[in-house]
């Protein structure tokens, strides 16, 4: 006995319904987790008040043949503090983001949140406010930002006054 051929196609097709209906539910109840919309600029102005507390690490970082032996804390512990970024893992609007930190002399570097997240990019990156058993000079501080896995010292921003997020 033959099967009609609208049969095979006809049982596709439904196969191919449940399939975009189990798609489409699995989407909505993704939609139905709010997501909080980060505030549009968040300033920061970089003070001793804003260490005060946080875990302290200590981080090794060559600049022009120099080793330095730093204390600090991770920059992305301070912008959870300053309510610039989340304590969950970053999803959304927070991939968008970015971190602009601006020294004194006007020297300026950018970072996303997303590699600074933990559960993402997880770029070490530190404020540190000693080098060598020494609180930062007026050359150098009060505030320095380290990134121990760059290759070079490019982003390690000295005299680092402010950081604004975006």
């Amino acid at each position: 006995m033959a099967i009609p051929y609208r049969l095979p196609v006809l049982f596709a097709l439904a196969l191919s319904c449940q399939a975009t209906a189990a798609t489409e539910h699995a989407h909505a109840e993704h939609r139905e987790v709010a997501i909080p919309v980060p505030a549009p600029r968040v300033d920061i102005a970089v003070e001793p008040a804003l260490l005060s507390g946080l875990p302290r690490h200590d981080v090794n970082l060559q600049v022009h043949g120099t080793s330095l032996q730093c204390s600090g804390v991770a920059l992305a512990e301070v912008l959870r503090r300053a309510g610039a970024m989340p304590a969950e893992p970053l999803r959304g609007a927070h991939l968008a983001r970015r971190v602009e930190a601006q020294a004194r002399d006007g020297y300026r570097v950018t970072f996303s949140l997303g590699e600074l997240d933990p559960t993402l990019g997880n770029q070490p990156v530190f404020l540190v406010d000693r080098c060598n058993g020494q609180p930062l000079d007026e050359h150098d501080g009060p505030f320095r930002l380290v990134l121990p896995q760059d290759g070079r010292p490019a982003r390690s921003i000295r005299q680092l006054q402010s950081l604004t997020v975006l």
